[in-house]
């Protein structure tokens, strides 16, 4: 059931032909996807699978599947309640359109990468982190101020400045000879398949993600700092909007 991840190559995709290779109690299985499963941080895809007849299966989540042997990019869609009777006809085998919910997506990008620039706006390891399509709420562990007015004064700088967003790969061995990459400290890095995705924003930041991303800082638009606020004695918690 191993799915191959089309968005790890090009998140812009919104849709592609894929066979249902499976479907149990986890959702629908498929040899490969567009969809990006929740991890790292990031909310999974919704959307739609269409059959060859036209019946459009709508799709709630996408999450990792779990089985013997499966892989960080093996995905299941996971079915919108109230389908039941028309998911009892799926088997095997039958040709679907898989088509992102693209303007959820988009915002998941602008979102996750906004994140990214964060972490060059305030050099402290992330204690957590969650990219929805409505915010980024980042975790830092800093017991020093932060200055609201500051950041988001330097995250409209880095946001305007163009900067390219490019992905590069190194082996699962290069990763772990390079500890000073990883700045989460509640998620581990993508490894697993023998390489690691590296996220680089030009000029700016460089650590390990597969998530999905815009391909220039200046498409996240105008973002802020929503909330400002002292999580715990040694952690401060932001969260990021779209404006």
């Amino acid at each position: 059931m191993t799915t191959r991840a089309l968005f790890r190559d090009d998140a812009y995709l919104t849709q592609c032909e894929a066979t249902l290779t499976a479907i149990d109690e986890q959702g629908i299985h498929l040899d490969q996807t567009v969809f990006y499963p929740l991890g790292g941080g990031q909310a999974g895809d919704s959307g739609v699978l269409t059959l060859a007849d036209g019946t459009r299966v709508a799709i709630a989540d996408t999450r990792k599947a779990k089985f013997e042997g499966a892989t960080p990019d093996d995905a299941v869609h996971v079915p919108a309640p109230g389908q039941e009777a028309l998911l009892a006809r799926l088997s095997p085998g039958e040709r679907v359109i898989a088509e992102i919910d693209w303007a959820r997506r988009y915002r998941h990008m602008r979102l996750h990468t906004a994140s990214h620039l964060m972490c060059a706006v305030l050099p402290y390891a992330v204690d957590g982190c969650s990219i929805t399509s409505e915010y980024a709420r980042l975790d830092f562990a800093t017991v020093e101020p932060i200055e609201r007015e500051q950041v988001d004064a330097r995250l409209a700088e880095l946001v305007g400045g163009a900067h390219g967003v490019l992905t590069e790969w190194i082996t699962d061995e290069q990763m772990a000879e390079r500890p000073e990459l990883v700045r989460t400290m509640s998620v581990k890095p993508p490894v697993g398949l023998g390489r690691v995705r590296l996220l680089r924003i030009e000029s700016v930041d460089l650590q390990p993600c597969g998530g999905t991303h815009v391909r220039n800082t200046r498409e996240i638009g105008a973002v802020r700092v929503a909330k400002l606020e002292k999580k715990s004695a040694r952690t401060r918690r932001l969260v990021l909007e779209l404006a």
